[in-house]
């Protein structure tokens, strides 16, 4: 009887464990579960990780966000690795668009599939979340000639040129600083050296690093022992401008070589508020996050992407900004907000 009892005991138990029985909870339902994947590892990235978290959150979903060290083939396991643990929508900034179309039509095939910060418009992609790169590039240029009204020199220092946000943001640059009319369509070759019309204003160089810092500083370097008459230096990738900075502190020639920059890099804003850095043109990462996982989560939902707000042609524009010395204050008070500091 006792061996009975206990049985009987035990089954009992484990049914309530196990949330068996009448009037037993239902078993909590599956959470949706989406993915942010980046391009690179960037403060840049950690911003815009916040601002996935935050959206999913709002969204009641749950986010993976993956940022690749390692370049396109660890974003491609990373992409791989989602799908096979079935999330339901991806967002992701494309390192090589052209040579990534068949992962992407991949991803695409398997959930609703969005880009943001750097666009594949030639994908199955549905939506893309950023800014205007041609038109940040532009005013990036802006700044590198207004630093020299009385004209001169300048070099570009960007990661790689494969990126469609890379491409277009260095000819808007470029455009802006040789004074040309605006056409997002034209492409500089890196190699040449174009001049404005009145032969004021030339760029000597575009520098590439894929991302490895030590060369991105020698980069500058090289370029000052070519060019000792060098005005400005453009950084346009984020970790770009502090890798500037320190070949110019090293080469005693801050103050004497302009520099403008591209994103919010800690050490970027003290430039700015210091003076040694003309200004930086700024994108809202925050919102990238935010706004790819809200899409997500609505399309995983069955909303359209025009009760999302996604205007016809797939593009949510989120503008660029100018960030100098005279705003640079109430921009570093807004990205503590978004960042909870």
């Amino acid at each position: 009887m006792r061996t009975l009892f206990g049985s009987l005991l035990c089954l009992a138990v484990t049914l309530s464990a196990c949330g068996g029985g009448e009037g037993a909870p239902a078993t909590a339902p599956a959470v949706t579960r989406v993915a942010f994947i980046t391009n690179g590892v960037a403060d840049f990235w950690t911003v815009a990780e916040a601002g996935a978290k935050a959206g999913a959150a709002e969204a009641g979903v749950e986010v993976l966000v993956l940022m690749p060290g390692r370049g396109m083939e660890e974003q491609k396991s990373m992409v791989e690795d989602c799908l096979t643990r079935q999330v339901k929508g991806i967002a992701i900034s494309p390192i090589d668009p052209p040579n990534q179309q068949a992962l992407l039509a991949e991803a695409a095939a398997a959930c609703p599939l969005i880009t943001h910060d750097s666009d594949a418009p030639d994908s199955e992609r549905l939506a893309y979340v950023g800014m205007d790169n041609y038109e940040a590039g532009w005013m990036a240029g802006e700044l590198a000639r207004e630093a020299l009204p009385e004209g001169g020199s300048a070099a570009i220092f960007i990661g790689r040129l494969e990126q469609d946000n890379a491409r277009r943001r260095r000819q808007g640059v470029i455009d802006a600083f040789l004074g040309r009319s605006p056409d997002a369509t034209r492409f500089d070759d890196p190699d040449a050296q174009p001049a404005s019309e009145d032969g004021r204003y030339t760029l000597v160089g575009t520098y590439t690093d894929q991302f490895d810092f030590a060369r991105g500083k020698a980069n500058v370097e090289d370029a000052l022992n070519r060019y000792p008459d060098l005005g400005v230096a453009v950084g346009l990738f984020g970790y770009n401008p502090p890798l500037i900075l320190e070949a110019l502190k090293g080469a005693d020639a801050l103050g004497r070589v302009q520099v403008v920059g591209f994103d919010e890099d800690k050490a970027t804003l003290e430039g700015v508020r210091s003076g040694t850095i003309v200004g930086t043109v700024v994108q809202d990462p925050y919102a990238y996050g935010r706004e790819s996982v809200r899409i997500l989560a609505g399309l995983h939902a069955g909303q359209s992407l025009a009760t999302l707000g996604v205007p016809e042609g797939g593009v949510l524009s989120i503008p660029a900004r100018k960030i100098t010395a005279s705003t640079v204050e109430a921009f570093q008070a807004e990205l503590d907000r978004n960042l909870g500091r």
